[in-house]
Protein backbone atom coordinates (compact mmCIF):
# COMPACT_ATOMS: atom_id res chain seq x y z
CA UNK A 1 0.00 0.00 0.00
CA UNK A 2 1.63 3.05 -1.25
CA UNK A 3 0.69 6.56 0.45
CA UNK A 4 1.96 10.25 -1.13
CA UNK A 5 4.61 11.29 1.22
CA UNK A 6 3.29 14.52 2.63
CA UNK A 7 1.18 13.45 5.42
CA UNK A 8 1.28 10.72 8.83
CA UNK A 9 -1.40 8.04 7.79
CA UNK A 10 -3.75 9.00 9.75
CA UNK A 11 -2.51 12.29 9.24
CA UNK A 12 -2.83 14.84 12.30
CA UNK A 13 -4.91 17.65 10.39
CA UNK A 14 -5.34 17.76 6.75
CA UNK A 15 -4.98 14.48 4.68
CA UNK A 16 -8.29 13.08 2.91
CA UNK A 17 -6.23 10.30 1.14
CA UNK A 18 -4.11 9.41 3.89
CA UNK A 19 -7.78 9.31 6.15
CA UNK A 20 -8.67 6.95 3.54
CA UNK A 21 -6.33 4.54 3.95
CA UNK A 22 -5.80 4.29 7.68
CA UNK A 23 -8.90 3.00 7.58
CA UNK A 24 -9.04 0.63 4.28
CA UNK A 25 -5.17 -0.94 5.75
CA UNK A 26 -7.01 -1.07 9.34
CA UNK A 27 -9.92 -2.92 7.51
CA UNK A 28 -7.89 -5.16 5.12
CA UNK A 29 -5.56 -6.42 8.59
CA UNK A 30 -9.01 -7.09 10.04
CA UNK A 31 -10.35 -9.25 7.05
CA UNK A 32 -7.01 -11.11 7.71
CA UNK A 33 -4.52 -9.80 5.32
CA UNK A 34 -0.96 -8.72 5.44
CA UNK A 35 -0.32 -5.12 4.63
CA UNK A 36 3.15 -3.36 3.99
CA UNK A 37 2.46 0.48 3.77
CA UNK A 38 4.98 2.83 2.39
CA UNK A 39 5.02 6.33 2.86
CA UNK A 40 6.09 8.80 5.39
CA UNK A 41 5.75 9.83 8.84
CA UNK A 42 5.02 7.75 11.74
CA UNK A 43 3.32 4.25 12.00
CA UNK A 44 -0.60 5.08 12.84
CA UNK A 45 -2.40 2.15 11.75
CA UNK A 46 -2.66 -1.81 12.12
CA UNK A 47 -0.43 -2.63 9.33
CA UNK A 48 1.58 -5.42 9.93
CA UNK A 49 4.70 -3.61 8.34
CA UNK A 50 5.11 0.42 7.63
CA UNK A 51 8.47 1.33 6.36
CA UNK A 52 8.97 5.34 6.13
CA UNK A 53 10.95 6.43 2.91
CA UNK A 54 11.47 9.76 4.23
CA UNK A 55 13.16 11.27 7.22
CA UNK A 56 10.02 13.13 8.07
CA UNK A 57 6.69 13.81 6.09
CA UNK A 58 7.03 16.52 3.25
CA UNK A 59 3.78 18.80 4.41
CA UNK A 60 5.87 21.76 3.82
CA UNK A 61 6.21 21.23 0.22
CA UNK A 62 2.82 19.95 -0.74
CA UNK A 63 2.28 21.46 -4.00
CA UNK A 64 6.05 21.16 -5.16
CA UNK A 65 6.14 18.53 -8.06
CA UNK A 66 9.65 17.13 -7.28
CA UNK A 67 9.10 15.14 -3.61
CA UNK A 68 6.08 13.03 -5.61
CA UNK A 69 8.66 12.35 -8.57
CA UNK A 70 11.53 11.26 -5.85
CA UNK A 71 8.70 9.37 -3.56
CA UNK A 72 8.01 7.41 -6.49
CA UNK A 73 11.60 6.79 -7.61
CA UNK A 74 12.14 5.78 -3.57
CA UNK A 75 9.19 3.75 -3.73
CA UNK A 76 10.68 1.95 -6.60
CA UNK A 77 13.67 0.62 -4.91
CA UNK A 78 11.64 -0.32 -1.68
CA UNK A 79 9.48 -2.61 -3.81
CA UNK A 80 12.58 -4.11 -5.54
CA UNK A 81 13.99 -5.30 -2.33
CA UNK A 82 11.34 -6.05 -0.97
CA UNK A 83 10.19 -8.66 -4.19
CA UNK A 84 13.59 -10.25 -4.23
CA UNK A 85 12.87 -11.56 -0.46
CA UNK A 86 8.94 -12.16 -0.37
CA UNK A 87 6.07 -12.56 -2.96
CA UNK A 88 4.09 -9.58 -3.34
CA UNK A 89 0.64 -10.27 -4.43
CA UNK A 90 -0.65 -6.87 -5.25
CA UNK A 91 0.60 -3.36 -5.21
CA UNK A 92 -2.11 -0.57 -4.50
CA UNK A 93 -0.89 2.64 -4.99
CA UNK A 94 -2.49 5.55 -3.93
CA UNK A 95 -0.31 8.36 -5.59
CA UNK A 96 0.01 10.93 -8.36
CA UNK A 97 3.66 9.94 -10.14
CA UNK A 98 3.71 6.64 -8.44
CA UNK A 99 1.49 4.36 -11.00
CA UNK A 100 4.83 5.24 -13.37
CA UNK A 101 6.25 2.32 -11.64
CA UNK A 102 3.55 -0.01 -12.92
CA UNK A 103 5.63 -1.65 -15.89
CA UNK A 104 8.15 -1.98 -13.38
CA UNK A 105 6.64 -4.38 -11.27
CA UNK A 106 4.54 -6.08 -14.27
CA UNK A 107 8.25 -7.08 -14.68
CA UNK A 108 8.56 -8.47 -11.47
CA UNK A 109 5.06 -10.55 -11.97
CA UNK A 110 3.63 -8.12 -9.31
CA UNK A 111 -0.10 -6.15 -10.85
CA UNK A 112 -0.87 -2.27 -9.69
CA UNK A 113 -4.04 -1.25 -8.67
CA UNK A 114 -4.65 2.51 -8.34
CA UNK A 115 -7.17 4.54 -7.00
CA UNK A 116 -8.15 7.82 -8.66
CA UNK A 117 -8.46 10.08 -5.66
CA UNK A 118 -8.45 13.36 -7.98
CA UNK A 119 -9.75 14.69 -11.25
CA UNK A 120 -10.10 12.70 -14.69
CA UNK A 121 -10.56 15.39 -17.23
CA UNK A 122 -8.17 17.57 -18.90
CA UNK A 123 -4.54 16.77 -18.31
CA UNK A 124 -5.10 14.30 -15.81
CA UNK A 125 -7.27 12.17 -18.03
CA UNK A 126 -4.51 12.44 -20.56
CA UNK A 127 -2.16 10.62 -18.21
CA UNK A 128 -4.52 8.15 -17.10
CA UNK A 129 -5.21 7.18 -20.57
CA UNK A 130 -1.60 6.68 -21.01
CA UNK A 131 -1.10 4.80 -17.94
CA UNK A 132 -4.04 2.32 -18.90
CA UNK A 133 -2.31 -0.84 -20.19
CA UNK A 134 -0.19 -0.79 -17.06
CA UNK A 135 -2.58 -0.86 -14.22
CA UNK A 136 -6.22 -1.23 -12.82
CA UNK A 137 -7.94 1.70 -11.63
CA UNK A 138 -10.82 1.62 -8.97
CA UNK A 139 -12.99 4.97 -8.72
CA UNK A 140 -14.24 6.63 -5.95
CA UNK A 141 -17.53 7.44 -7.16
CA UNK A 142 -19.84 6.16 -10.07
CA UNK A 143 -19.53 10.20 -11.57
CA UNK A 144 -16.04 9.91 -12.01
CA UNK A 145 -16.49 6.86 -13.88
CA UNK A 146 -18.45 8.41 -16.25
CA UNK A 147 -16.78 11.43 -16.92
CA UNK A 148 -13.52 8.75 -18.06
CA UNK A 149 -15.27 5.77 -19.55
CA UNK A 150 -12.40 4.73 -21.52
CA UNK A 151 -9.92 4.18 -18.73
CA UNK A 152 -9.14 1.09 -17.14
CA UNK A 153 -11.82 0.82 -14.70
CA UNK A 154 -11.51 -2.66 -12.26
CA UNK A 155 -14.04 -0.90 -10.18
CA UNK A 156 -15.96 1.34 -7.76
CA UNK A 157 -15.42 1.50 -4.23
CA UNK A 158 -16.87 4.96 -2.34
CA UNK A 159 -14.71 6.52 0.22
CA UNK A 160 -15.72 5.33 4.09
CA UNK A 161 -14.86 6.25 7.67
CA UNK A 162 -14.28 4.30 10.84
CA UNK A 163 -18.50 5.28 12.59
CA UNK A 164 -17.24 4.91 15.65
CA UNK A 165 -14.23 6.89 15.59
CA UNK A 166 -16.45 10.09 15.26
CA UNK A 167 -18.57 11.58 17.80
CA UNK A 168 -22.72 12.36 17.53
CA UNK A 169 -24.50 15.31 18.97
CA UNK A 170 -27.96 15.85 17.95
CA UNK A 171 -27.92 19.17 19.71
CA UNK A 172 -26.02 22.25 17.54
CA UNK A 173 -24.42 25.99 18.02
CA UNK A 174 -25.68 28.24 16.23
CA UNK A 175 -23.25 28.50 12.93
CA UNK A 176 -22.57 26.92 9.78
CA UNK A 177 -19.22 25.47 8.80
CA UNK A 178 -16.94 24.78 5.65
CA UNK A 179 -14.19 22.86 5.93
CA UNK A 180 -11.79 22.52 2.92
CA UNK A 181 -9.21 23.99 0.68
CA UNK A 182 -9.21 27.71 -0.29
CA UNK A 183 -9.68 27.82 -3.46
CA UNK A 184 -12.34 28.43 -6.31
CA UNK A 185 -13.58 25.07 -6.87
CA UNK A 186 -14.39 24.22 -2.81
CA UNK A 187 -15.82 27.80 -3.22
CA UNK A 188 -16.00 29.10 0.65
CA UNK A 189 -16.50 32.47 -1.02
CA UNK A 190 -20.17 31.23 -1.81
CA UNK A 191 -20.24 29.24 1.57
CA UNK A 192 -19.93 32.99 3.10
CA UNK A 193 -22.77 34.58 0.90
CA UNK A 194 -25.10 31.83 1.88
CA UNK A 195 -24.66 31.90 5.29
CA UNK A 196 -24.87 36.24 5.17
CA UNK A 197 -28.20 35.28 3.38
CA UNK A 198 -29.66 34.03 6.66
CA UNK A 199 -27.87 35.90 9.33
CA UNK A 200 -25.83 32.62 10.18
CA UNK A 201 -21.97 32.94 11.52
CA UNK A 202 -19.75 31.06 9.39
CA UNK A 203 -16.65 29.45 10.65
CA UNK A 204 -14.01 28.45 7.97
CA UNK A 205 -11.47 25.52 9.07
CA UNK A 206 -9.47 25.95 5.89
CA UNK A 207 -6.29 25.00 4.25
CA UNK A 208 -4.26 27.79 3.46
CA UNK A 209 -0.41 27.02 3.29
CA UNK A 210 -0.15 27.10 -0.88
CA UNK A 211 0.96 30.58 -2.72
CA UNK A 212 -2.82 30.30 -4.90
CA UNK A 213 -4.49 29.30 -1.41
CA UNK A 214 -3.35 32.29 0.00
CA UNK A 215 -3.91 34.53 -3.11
CA UNK A 216 -7.32 33.37 -3.10
CA UNK A 217 -8.21 33.80 0.65
CA UNK A 218 -6.85 37.54 0.12
CA UNK A 219 -8.58 38.65 -2.95
CA UNK A 220 -12.06 36.75 -2.59
CA UNK A 221 -12.36 35.33 0.93
CA UNK A 222 -11.40 38.40 3.40
CA UNK A 223 -13.47 41.24 1.62
CA UNK A 224 -16.51 39.43 2.23
CA UNK A 225 -15.69 38.38 6.05
CA UNK A 226 -17.55 39.77 8.85
CA UNK A 227 -17.25 40.38 12.46
CA UNK A 228 -19.58 37.38 13.27
CA UNK A 229 -17.47 34.82 10.73
CA UNK A 230 -14.75 33.03 12.54
CA UNK A 231 -11.57 31.73 10.69
CA UNK A 232 -10.64 29.11 12.53
CA UNK A 233 -7.54 27.78 10.63
CA UNK A 234 -6.17 24.56 9.23
CA UNK A 235 -8.59 21.93 11.85
CA UNK A 236 -6.24 18.91 13.69
CA UNK A 237 -8.50 15.75 13.74
CA UNK A 238 -9.95 16.34 17.47
CA UNK A 239 -10.91 19.95 16.12
CA UNK A 240 -12.78 18.75 12.96
CA UNK A 241 -14.92 16.44 14.65
CA UNK A 242 -15.56 19.18 17.24
CA UNK A 243 -16.39 21.49 14.41
CA UNK A 244 -18.64 19.01 12.61
CA UNK A 245 -20.94 18.16 15.29
CA UNK A 246 -21.38 21.28 16.96
CA UNK A 247 -22.37 23.06 13.35
CA UNK A 248 -25.97 23.35 12.22
CA UNK A 249 -25.13 22.56 8.65
CA UNK A 250 -21.96 21.80 6.28
CA UNK A 251 -21.79 23.94 3.56
CA UNK A 252 -20.00 22.35 0.45
CA UNK A 253 -20.80 24.75 -2.16
CA UNK A 254 -18.46 23.09 -4.90
CA UNK A 255 -17.70 24.21 -8.22
CA UNK A 256 -16.19 21.54 -9.84
CA UNK A 257 -16.73 17.56 -10.45
CA UNK A 258 -15.72 16.29 -7.20
CA UNK A 259 -14.57 12.76 -7.34
CA UNK A 260 -16.21 12.20 -3.59
CA UNK A 261 -16.51 14.73 -1.42
CA UNK A 262 -14.83 13.13 2.29
CA UNK A 263 -15.71 16.08 4.44
CA UNK A 264 -19.57 15.26 3.40
CA UNK A 265 -19.52 12.16 5.37
CA UNK A 266 -17.94 13.74 8.28
CA UNK A 267 -20.52 15.96 8.66
CA UNK A 268 -23.62 13.02 8.36
CA UNK A 269 -21.83 10.74 10.95
CA UNK A 270 -21.47 13.19 13.50
CA UNK A 271 -25.42 14.10 12.86
CA UNK A 272 -24.78 17.49 10.69
CA UNK A 273 -26.90 17.32 7.66
CA UNK A 274 -24.99 19.01 4.22
CA UNK A 275 -25.90 21.53 2.28
CA UNK A 276 -24.29 21.44 -1.51
CA UNK A 277 -24.11 22.62 -4.80
CA UNK A 278 -25.03 19.46 -7.40
CA UNK A 279 -21.36 18.61 -8.65
CA UNK A 280 -19.05 15.63 -9.11
CA UNK A 281 -20.35 12.86 -6.43
CA UNK A 282 -22.56 14.77 -4.47
CA UNK A 283 -25.75 13.25 -5.42
CA UNK A 284 -23.99 9.93 -4.25
CA UNK A 285 -23.17 10.65 -1.15
CA UNK A 286 -26.22 13.01 0.17
CA UNK A 287 -29.97 11.92 0.50
CA UNK A 288 -31.58 14.69 -1.09
CA UNK A 289 -34.43 15.95 1.14
CA UNK A 290 -33.10 13.91 4.42
CA UNK A 291 -29.57 13.85 5.34
CA UNK A 292 -28.94 17.55 3.02
CA UNK A 293 -29.91 19.42 0.44
CA UNK A 294 -28.46 19.39 -3.14
CA UNK A 295 -28.85 22.76 -4.76
CA UNK A 296 -28.03 23.82 -8.57
CA UNK A 297 -27.91 27.30 -8.27
CA UNK A 298 -25.84 29.02 -5.31
CA UNK A 299 -28.75 31.45 -4.80
CA UNK A 300 -31.18 28.40 -3.46
CA UNK A 301 -28.37 27.82 -0.74
CA UNK A 302 -29.55 29.80 2.35
CA UNK A 303 -33.26 28.63 1.74
CA UNK A 304 -31.36 25.37 1.89
CA UNK A 305 -29.55 26.33 4.84
CA UNK A 306 -32.69 27.08 6.68
CA UNK A 307 -34.91 23.71 6.08
CA UNK A 308 -31.95 21.46 6.75
CA UNK A 309 -32.03 22.74 10.35
CA UNK A 310 -34.96 20.48 10.89
CA UNK A 311 -33.63 17.25 9.46
CA UNK A 312 -33.17 14.38 11.96
CA UNK A 313 -29.18 13.83 12.98
CA UNK A 314 -29.76 10.22 13.89
CA UNK A 315 -30.94 9.78 10.07
CA UNK A 316 -27.60 11.43 8.78
CA UNK A 317 -25.40 9.43 10.73
CA UNK A 318 -27.55 5.95 10.07
CA UNK A 319 -27.00 7.07 6.06
CA UNK A 320 -23.30 7.29 7.27
CA UNK A 321 -23.70 3.58 8.78
CA UNK A 322 -25.59 1.79 5.88
CA UNK A 323 -23.29 3.00 2.75
CA UNK A 324 -19.89 4.48 4.06
CA UNK A 325 -18.62 2.40 7.07
CA UNK A 326 -15.18 0.80 6.96
CA UNK A 327 -16.55 -2.46 6.61
CA UNK A 328 -17.69 -1.66 2.74
CA UNK A 329 -14.52 -0.11 1.80
CA UNK A 330 -12.16 -3.45 3.26
CA UNK A 331 -14.97 -5.53 1.51
CA UNK A 332 -15.09 -3.51 -1.93
CA UNK A 333 -11.43 -3.14 -2.72
CA UNK A 334 -10.42 -6.85 -1.73
CA UNK A 335 -13.11 -7.70 -4.60
CA UNK A 336 -11.23 -5.32 -7.05
CA UNK A 337 -8.18 -7.12 -6.04
CA UNK A 338 -9.39 -10.51 -6.51
CA UNK A 339 -10.38 -9.38 -10.08
CA UNK A 340 -6.70 -8.05 -10.96
CA UNK A 341 -5.64 -11.01 -9.76
CA UNK A 342 -8.12 -13.46 -11.57
CA UNK A 343 -6.20 -11.81 -14.76
CA UNK A 344 -2.98 -12.48 -13.85
CA UNK A 345 -1.07 -15.62 -15.56
CA UNK A 346 1.20 -15.25 -12.71
CA UNK A 347 1.69 -19.19 -11.02
CA UNK A 348 0.38 -19.42 -7.42
CA UNK A 349 2.48 -21.32 -4.81
CA UNK A 350 0.27 -22.75 -1.78
CA UNK A 351 1.09 -21.13 1.45
CA UNK A 352 2.37 -23.16 4.49
CA UNK A 353 0.17 -21.53 6.85
CA UNK A 354 1.72 -23.44 10.13
CA UNK A 355 4.53 -21.81 9.08
CA UNK A 356 3.62 -18.60 9.11
CA UNK A 357 5.58 -16.12 11.36
CA UNK A 358 3.19 -12.42 11.77
CA UNK A 359 5.73 -9.96 10.70
CA UNK A 360 6.64 -7.51 13.75
CA UNK A 361 5.09 -4.10 13.14
CA UNK A 362 7.32 -1.33 13.15
CA UNK A 363 9.01 1.35 11.14
CA UNK A 364 11.67 -0.14 8.76
CA UNK A 365 13.99 2.98 7.05
CA UNK A 366 15.63 2.34 3.59
CA UNK A 367 18.36 0.37 3.40
CA UNK A 368 17.24 -1.57 6.84
CA UNK A 369 16.68 -5.67 5.77
CA UNK A 370 14.31 -7.06 5.44
CA UNK A 371 12.27 -8.29 8.38
CA UNK A 372 14.10 -12.05 9.07
CA UNK A 373 11.97 -14.86 8.22
CA UNK A 374 8.79 -12.96 6.45
CA UNK A 375 7.23 -15.87 4.91
CA UNK A 376 6.36 -16.33 1.08
CA UNK A 377 2.86 -14.62 0.75
CA UNK A 378 0.82 -15.74 -2.92
CA UNK A 379 -2.22 -14.21 -4.05
CA UNK A 380 -5.83 -14.70 -3.99
CA UNK A 381 -6.60 -16.17 -0.48
CA UNK A 382 -7.55 -14.18 2.74
CA UNK A 383 -4.09 -13.02 4.29
CA UNK A 384 -3.08 -11.84 0.67
CA UNK A 385 -0.42 -8.99 1.20
CA UNK A 386 -1.35 -5.62 -0.34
Amino acid sequence: MVVPPYFDVPPKAYGGVEAVVADLVDALVDRGHRVTLLGAGEPGTRATRFISVWDEIQAERLGDPFPEVLHALKIRRVLEDIAARDRIDIVHDHTFAGPMNAAFYRDLNVPTVITVHGPVDGDCHTYYSELRDDVAMIAISDRQREIAPDLSWVGRVHNALRVDDWPFQPQKKDYALFLGRYNQCKAPHLALQAAHAVGMPLVLAGKCSEPPEKAYFEQVVRPLLTEVDLVFGMADANDKRKLLSEARCLLFPVQWEEPFGMVMIEAMVCGTPVVALRGGAVSEVIVDGVTGRICDDPAELPAAIEEVQSYDPQACRDHVVANFGADTLGLGYEQCYRRVLRQQRVPQVSRDFAAFTPWPVGIVRPGSPVVPGAPALTGGMAGDSA
